[in-house]
């Protein structure tokens, strides 16, 4: 995805999953939430993408558990390729989500100001019965039951985030 604004460009709302390794977690939301945006009718309005903190996996497709549970749900995610999250993209981002403060203590040590400070938000915190539970765990160490669980909790708090933006994005501006 390019992330830079060209002036006859429309203005796109940029978001950007960001979790460990950019394998598990973040190419689930980043592919969650395109798909929900794309239903919506606000695909052409909304730049998704997802990055890790880390740089262990950069170029690898996401882990074969995280594409398999997006599979049995309909969602395809085999074009993903991990990335490391890069701090000067904080310019041209809306919203930075996390999945745990590890991920929020990382990004926060790498922003500017106080404008980039704002951007980072957990993606829990967008659903008020998941918020509770502050993090969405790390399922790489766990079987494809947990990655289930895991989609389960991005596909709600995902769904949560995009109606919380919609009506901050104007169609056909």
């Amino acid at each position: 995805m390019r992330l830079g604004r060209a002036g006859d460009e429309p203005d796109l709302f940029r978001i950007c999953f960001v979790c460990t390794g950019n394998i598990c977690r973040s190419p689930m939301a980043e592919t969650v939430f395109d798909a929900i945006a794309v239903r919506a009718g606000y695909g052409g309005l909304i730049a998704v993408m997802s990055a890790g903190t880390g740089d262990w996996h950069v170029g690898e497709p996401a882990d074969r558990r995280t594409l398999a549970a997006l599979a049995a749900r309909g969602y395809r995610g085999a074009s993903h390729r991990a990335k490391q999250f890069d701090p000067a993209w904080f310019r041209h981002l809306d919203l930075v989500v996390t999945f745990d403060r590890t991920h929020e203590r990382v990004l926060r040590s790498w922003t500017r100001d106080e404008q980039d400070l704002a951007k980072i938000q957990p993606l829990l915190s967008f659903d008020p019965e998941l918020a509770a539970f502050g993090d969405i765990p790390d399922p790489y160490y766990s079987d494809a039951e947990h990655f289930d669980r895991v989609l389960a909790m991005i596909e709600r708090a995902c769904d949560s985030l995009f109606r919380q933006i919609r009506p901050a994005i104007r169609i056909g501006a």
